[in-house]
């Protein structure tokens, strides 16, 4: 058994029992192998039964070596944030549809697990977004987007890089984007793919009243900052984190940048993102390589 992964918790899907039986598959193949193992409090909720120590994320940032998300890329887009200031890696089994950042199938996950605990594994950070708005804070593995909230109307807004002027632009709103988060909203949207190495942030408008406003990368470390202007009123604006998280505006400015900590991903050895790219997206569907395998 690797020292490294000697704590482990399991992670599943918010308000679904679909994992339970991948779950249990889980806790049986850990705990035979001696591994102490904690369940999320929220899965046991809706998956219990299993026998094991029950933890909240906070307690499992303090005392897992690896954190096992079985569910979908938003499983894991949720259980990144909450863990990511803990240093806690993740590794994720695919429950869900696309699954860019659970790369584990079910059907072959003991065996994976057996040679990462065995050190054949790879492991990449990736960034964060933190997003401030009067004294509210929220983060984000994939994206911070600026939109339009119960309003047919376009907003208006300004933007600022590292406090220089950018353009003032009407349109649904902003993504601003990790490049993880650049197959995500952000690609739907119109943007880049970035290679999730890349120390970069990605803004894409959405929707935008004047065709010149295009997508534009800047550094990772610059600070954005957006401000509500015009006849835009703050009630008929919204920022939201991941798709998951919601904040309202008490003010007219919203300031993004890269947050101090990191996510730690796993992935099973041989790890290739522009792979899972062809799988995801259908690149090369008839091309002669794929012909010739």
């Amino acid at each position: 058994m690797s020292k490294s992964f000697e704590t482990i918790a399991l992670v599943g899907k918010h308000g679904d029992a679909a994992p339970q039986e991948t779950i249990a598959k889980l806790s049986r193949f850990l705990v035979e192998r001696g591994h102490q193992v904690l369940l999320e409090d929220t899965t046991h909720r809706r998956s219990p039964g299993h026998g094991l120590q029950i933890a909240t994320l906070e307690e499992i940032g303090g005392q897992c070596d690896l954190a096992i998300v079985v569910g979908g890329d938003g499983t894991l887009l949720r259980t990144a944030r909450s863990l990511a200031e803990y240093d806690v890696p993740l590794l994720g089994i695919n429950l869900g549809r696309l699954g860019f950042l659970v790369d584990v199938s079910p059907d072959t996950m003991l065996t994976t697990l057996g040679a990462i605990f065995s050190g054949h594994y790879e492991e990449e950070n990736r960034s964060l977004l933190v997003a401030r708005i009067d004294g509210q804070m929220a983060t984000a593995l994939n994206d911070v987007v600026v939109h339009k909230w119960n309003s047919a109307r376009m907003i208006e807004f300004e933007t600022y890089i590292d406090g220089t002027f950018v353009d003032v632009q009407r349109s649904d709103g902003l993504i601003i984007s990790t490049p993880t988060g650049s197959t995500a909203y952000a690609l739907s949207g119109g943007g880049p793919l970035l290679h999730p190495d890349l120390d970069a942030t990605l803004l894409v408008p959405i929707c935008p009243h004047r065709l010149s406003n295009r997508p534009i990368v800047v550094s990772g470390r610059s600070i954005i900052e957006i401000r509500v202007c015009g006849h835009t009123e703050l009630s008929h604006v919204r920022v939201t984190c991941d798709g998951q998280t919601c904040l309202s505006l008490g003010e007219n400015r919203i300031r993004v940048e890269k947050y101090d900590h990191q996510v730690r991903l796993i992935h099973p050895s041989g790890h290739d993102h522009f792979e899972i790219l062809r799988a995801k997206l259908g690149w090369g569907e008839n091309s002669p390589r794929k012909q010739t395998r």
